[in-house]
């Protein structure tokens, strides 16, 4: 306002179109006076609005990161004149970018504007939740000198309102007249109480016989699915956000709670937000969400976690167990804004076990994963830390196509100046850029000119096409879904015609399929059935496995457990102490039966890979074969040879004396592709990235290591 920069002044960038229009608005009336502009840029914002920008660069520019990819690509001759008096770069909720490629993007974007303007604007990060700040501030201060300032809070005490509740899907749980309500948490930084009872090792008939009580203490119920009647009536009356972690899950809730508001003869509050819906339908729930008149019930997806302001909001509803302490806490923090203590209920369903279910399937896996979330931050305020990742081979792809498609032709030695000086490339070699450069020019990503230069080729010119390119996470050839003339969303695989479908909330039959156009056209009708998107539900933290395991070995009744879950708990450590699970001369390698054998390792995601592989590579003299896993919580597989001490023992001998080469463990033949643009990177790359950023040597060397100490 003093000293009005003749170009844009600020930008402001985050992950989501919903929060850039949030804070567009409060931005715009909190600036109205000032005569410093506030503009929006994103794939729902109009050409208009944009081009006031273009005309006369100034003020505040709110913009997301695959917009400005566009931005550099398509008006690399205008950044100067955009940004020449940039000063300051808002980078919101760092946490959701840290380690991912589009949080990489960012800073070579800023890296990039940088360079064109010869000067390094000063970079702000903002999160309500990040694990390890020194680690947050690195990438932050990506390809800088300048250091980071950190703030550093009292740590107050914790004051949540927390229930957690079990069902068994189609039964009613042993007290049917539980309080929906969250209970409070008496003592929430008090100890832990003595490990469980010790008992050796039992047969099956004492799973059988653990299996049968809690049978017993259940009742069949005709209707809906107790669980999600109890879902409804936790949200009934106040204005609440219900949280689950896939879109799947998401549109189902929506559904099922309209149906149970339809059998109640009660009003349909409920409203929906996620990635796949139209923006109208999107900024609906946001609008009615922020009317402190309306009990309005959005069922939602990452989209809502994040910081939205959707006003005073009484409680949240999450299904299962969120993957991390940073999404629980994230999730949690929406409610109890201005006063009140931030209020959350757990809901947990699972499939009824039978007295012959196998061994694992016994526990509760999702019910400890959400204590072990709550605990990990109550006592010690344990909070993931940014991942890194150390060879981003999609990105570097798309990066180079950037690069040469906003600059012309470059001398490939200039290209890989520039390339490689990006900060989240600093572990590439050239040699390992070279190869990728060489595949390219093969594949006709790029070409060479009569000069030795480079520029982009027919097939880096189809990619550069679309306005897909310019995001470098995965996306899907999306199907857009209409109903008359309204916009409801996309999906990934067409009906055919006839056919119904979940979205919104809703229940669509297809009346018409224009395929080559993308178009679905519909029309409501009744009913609730599921949808699908492909996804990655993301990674697991060690530590978090490592409480589990505590939660399930030690004996502390924690006071936000509601009288189903409780009683899952009992049953579930009654098990555990029961097959050698936990107790004394407990084990991680059980034998099932037969040749049969399963591992609970206790690791996260990344490790947990790592050991599965190890075995596989490591495991031929047992003869080991039919291995099968779920998730990160237990591998089961077939040894015909050797016994549990002698396998453990040989696998802690080689990790030890030899170490565990991640790069080894990746088969010649295997091509991980993962990320967006993975397929089109040679395989020895793409094979020496999953080694690098996706498996974890030291954590599996310590856990053989307890393992065989266990003997």
């Amino acid at each position: 306002y003093e000293r009005p920069p003749q170009t844009v002044g600020a930008l402001y960038i985050a992950p989501l179109k919903s929060l850039i229009n949030d804070q567009f608005y409060r931005l715009d009336e909190l600036l109205d006076l000032s005569g410093i502009p506030v503009t929006r840029w994103h794939g729902d914002v109009a050409m208009s609005h944009k081009k006031r920008l273009l005309d006369r660069p100034a003020g505040i520019l709110q913009i997301t990161p695959e917009s400005l990819e566009a931005m550099l690509i398509n008006r690399s001759n205008d950044i100067v004149r955009l940004f020449g008096e940039l000063r300051f770069v808002v980078i919101d909720e760092i946490h959701t970018l840290t380690g991912t490629d589009r949080g990489n993007q960012i800073i070579c974007q800023l890296a990039r504007i940088g360079h064109l303007i010869g000067r390094e604007p000063r970079r702000i990060g903002l999160s309500a939740t990040i694990g390890d700040p020194s680690l947050a501030a690195a990438w932050l201060a990506g390809g800088t000198q300048t250091p980071v300032d950190i703030p550093h809070f009292e740590e107050g005490k914790i004051r949540w309102r927390l229930g957690l509740e079990h069902f068994y899907i189609q039964n009613t749980g042993k007290d049917q007249s539980t309080d929906p309500g969250a209970g409070e948490s008496a003592d929430p930084e008090g100890s832990p109480a003595d490990p469980a009872d010790r008992m050796g090792q039992a047969t099956a008939a004492a799973i059988a016989d653990a299996m049968a009580q809690a049978a017993a203490e259940r009742t069949t119920r005709a209707g809906l699915d107790a669980g999600y009647e109890y879902m409804y009536d936790c949200v009934k009356d106040r204005k609440s956000l219900v949280f689950a972690n896939s879109r799947e899950e998401t549109e189902y809730l929506c559904a099922t709670f309209r149906q149970i508001a339809r059998e109640r003869s009660e009003p349909d509050v409920f409203l929906i937000h996620h990635g796949n819906l139209s923006a109208s339908i999107r900024e609906e729930a946001e609008a009615k969400m922020k009317d402190e008149e309306m009990f309005a019930v959005t069922c939602a997806t990452v989209t809502m976690e994040l910081g939205i302001d959707i006003g005073r909001l009484e409680r949240v509803l999450q299904s299962q167990a969120p993957n991390s302490v940073t999404s629980f806490l994230q999730r949690l923090g929406r409610s109890g804004r201005r006063g009140a203590p931030p209020e959350m209920m757990m809901v947990f369903r699972e499939e009824d076990p039978l007295p012959n279910t196998p061994l694992p399937q016994l526990i509760p896996w999702e019910l400890l994963r959400g204590i072990a979330i709550i605990q990990l931050y109550i006592e010690e305020r344990f909070i993931e830390p940014p991942a890194r990742r150390i060879m981003p081979m999609s990105l570097l792809f798309h990066q180079t196509l950037s690069m040469l498609a906003a600059s012309g032709e470059l001398a490939p030695r200039r290209l890989a100046e520039r390339v490689l000086s990006l900060p989240p490339f600093a572990a590439v070699t050239k040699e390992d850029y070279r190869t990728l450069l060489v595949s390219m020019l093969e594949h006709e990503y790029l070409q060479m000119t009569e000069e030795k230069g480079l520029i982009v080729g027919l097939a880096g010119e189809r990619l550069l096409k679309s306005f897909k390119f310019y995001a470098v996470f995965k996306d899907s050839e999306d199907y857009t879904v209409r109903a008359g003339s309204d916009e409801i969303g996309t999906i990934t695989t067409p009906p055919p015609v006839g056919d119904r479908f979940a979205l919104a909330g809703r229940v669509w039959e297809v009346e018409e399929l224009d395929v080559q156009r993308k178009l679905i056209y519909v029309r409501q009708v009744d009913g609730k059935m599921e949808v699908s998107w492909p996804g990655d539900f993301g990674e697991i933290n060690t530590r978090i496995l490592e409480r589990m395991r505590r939660v399930l070995a030690e004996d502390t009744v924690y006071p936000y457990l509601k009288p189903n879950a409780r009683h899952r708990l009992e049953v579930a450590r009654h098990v555990a102490r029961n097959t050698g699970m936990t107790g004394e001369g407990s084990h991680c390698l059980l034998p099932l039966g037969g040749y049969s054998w399963c591992l609970f390792p206790w690791l996260g995601t990344r490790s947990f890979r790592t050991l599965r592989k190890f075995l596989q590579r490591c495991g031929g003299e047992f003869r080991i074969s039919n291995l099968e896993f779920e998730g990160c919580y237990y591998m089961t597989f077939r040894m015909e040879r050797g016994n549990d001490y002698e396998l453990i023992s040989a696998l802690d001998r080689i990790a030890s004396t030899q170490g565990i080469d991640c790069e080894a463990l990746v088969q010649t033949g295997e091509l991980p592709v993962f990320e967006k643009y993975d397929e089109y990177v040679p395989g020895e790359l793409l094979r020496r990235a999953y080694a690098a950023d996706r498996l974890r040597a030291d954590e599996v060397i310590r856990c053989l290591h307890e393992m065989a100490e266990e003997y």
